[in-house]
């Protein structure tokens, strides 16, 4: 039995005839399905691949290589297969999907005359909260096959690596997840749930860095006590060198010793930008940024200078915390980035036997409510969580194994699997597929999925080189794009777009929204197995 693929054009079966796309492909993103948006929607079909086990797409540009490589079932011998077969029964719970296919499994080494087996798993952090478990469900399921006497299973994490596109600083390069604390409030305790949950992931095993991006009022230099309080700078590189404690690297205004600044705010989204894209962080599995309250210019600042992963929002429970908090999650809706938890801190007391809520109770909830945030934690008013932000030494590190201690871990375990699902989801959003020349597009936190034709995202290029700003003349024509085109690399461009490079050289900025409205293909031609 052999796969062949049965011959088509280089264009796919549209919902339009090919004179209504010379129309289409050029209307604004807004008009492009105008005319047939009721029919189309009754009409589209999923577009249906033919089954070959295991998926044939090609990402372009991001790639999730297994170190055994799985080409072809006939070159795979039987021991092999039997190793990958018991492996493929653990599954990821964060991702859904076993951890063969997931490319966890490296270096794999079979003896099978002595009924040896080695390999690693590669997990995508260090602080990955069920690495004990795939360890021992590994050594489990493998020792279980009848010829196998010995495993020997290691473990390890991805190297630290951003995701997005390519553009970013070169201080930022090698960070695998930021992380936005938010309230849009002062007061509510947002450095003392930075700091903390820093040192959380920190404990359990992952690379930490924490950024003060409060210039007016740093509160870093209280909560942690670092051996050098100053920052130094690289005189040859002209980079920031920053200071660390317990072994997370930070970076404030108030190391840099200046203290509070007294200063206009473009000049403090200046001081941000430098402090932030100039310092030498290295390799960070994540970087915990304590945001100012507010969301003015610099808040937008470093939403759009830095890609981030998701934001974690810090409330309390009055009402007017709510009505603050709110403005904070829309920003970071609008501006596409995932929030994955709510603490709501100083929610509550103990005392003689009781449990008191003197603030109230219910904003907290009110915001897992109301934007479907999905996981709340609550941290309660205890004079030693206050004490040790004043003490420079994290209630995390005085007392690891106090309640406040285990719902930071909660909520450390919870960030790093939202993380992973975020990065997993942005990664795979938008991908072509070799095989049947199409994009295939599925955005994050929507079940939908679809496929686009090049040629159809390349026509409706909204930016200045194809469509003049000030009239709205279309400068890019239909007949200018081959209806063969077909794109050399997608990247993930933050949590709202793809950065996709044609062969002519230019760069277009497609965001997910503007994917959304394109003219999808309705049938793609099925691969016909036949008989050898």
């Amino acid at each position: 039995m052999q796969i062949l693929r049965t011959p088509f054009p280089p264009y796919l079966s549209l919902q339009s005839s090919k004179s209504q796309l010379s129309l289409t492909g050029l209307l604004p993103p807004d008009k492009c399905l105008q005319s047939s948006s009721s029919s189309c929607s009754q009409k589209l079909q999923r577009v249906k691949l033919a089954s070959l086990g295991k998926s044939v797409s090609s990402v372009v540009g991001i790639t999730r290589a297994t170190s055994v490589e799985v080409g072809a079932s006939s070159s795979i011998g039987t021991a092999e297969r039997d190793v990958l077969k018991a492996l493929s029964q653990i599954i990821d719970p964060d991702f859904g999907t076993d951890i063969v296919s997931c490319g966890f499994v490296k270096d794999l080494h079979i003896d099978e005359a002595q009924g040896e087996v080695s390999f690693r798993l590669e997990l995508t952090t260090p602080a990955c909260p069920i690495k004990d478990m795939f360890e021992q469900e590994a050594n489990e399921v493998v020792a279980m096959i009848p010829w196998v006497k010995n495993v020997n299973v290691t473990m390890s994490a991805q190297p630290a690596r951003p995701i997005y596109a390519g553009q970013l600083p070169t201080g930022l390069q090698t960070i695998s997840n930021i992380v936005a604390v938010s309230s849009c409030k002062g007061g509510v305790g947002k450095s003392t749930v930075a700091v903390n949950l820093a040192y959380t992931l920190a404990d359990m095993g992952a690379r930490v860095g924490i950024f003060d991006a409060d210039v007016y009022g740093p509160s870093l230099p209280t909560m942690v006590s670092p051996e050098n309080r100053l920052l130094e700078m690289n005189p040859e590189k002209r980079t920031i060198i920053p200071t660390e404690y317990l072994g997370v690297k930070l970076v404030s205004f108030g190391f840099a010793g200046q203290g509070r600044a007294i200063m206009r705010g473009p000049m403090v989204s200046g001081v941000i930008d430098q402090l932030l894209t100039t310092t030498e962080w290295g390799e960070l599995d994540y970087l915990v940024i304590d945001m100012p309250p507010g969301t003015g210019d610099i808040q937008l600042t470093l939403c759009q200078v830095v890609p981030l992963t998701a934001a974690v929002i810090v409330t309390t429970p009055q009402k007017l915390a709510f009505i603050d908090v709110a403005k904070g999650v829309r920003m970071f809706s609008k501006l596409k980035v995932p929030c994955v938890a709510v603490v709501e801190n100083m929610c509550h007391f103990d005392a003689d036997g009781k449990r008191y809520y003197p603030f109230g109770r219910g904003s907290g909830t009110q915001v897992v409510q109301q934007f479907g945030i999905p996981h709340l934690f609550d941290l309660p008013i205890r004079p030693t969580l206050s004490a040790s932000g004043d003490s420079g030494m994290p209630e995390v590190v005085a007392d690891p194994l106090g309640e406040v201690s285990k719902t930071f871990q909660n909520l450390g375990i919870c960030v790093v699997q939202q993380c992973a699902k975020i990065r997993q989801q942005v990664s795979t959003a938008v991908m072509y597929d070799n095989l049947i020349k199409a994009i295939k597009v599925k955005v994050p936190d929507s079940d939908e999925e679809f496929y686009l034709h090049p040629a159809t995202v390349r026509r409706n290029d909204r930016s200045a080189q194809s469509v003049d700003e000030w009239t709205g003349e279309q400068k890019l024509q239909y007949t200018d794009v081959p209806e063969d085109i077909e794109p050399e690399e997608i990247r993930p461009m933050g949590n709202y777009a793809v950065s996709i490079t044609w062969p002519d050289g230019f760069n277009q900025i497609a965001p997910y929204d503007q994917l959304q409205t394109m003219e999808r293909l309705v049938s793609v031609p099925e691969l016909t197995p036949v008989e050898a």
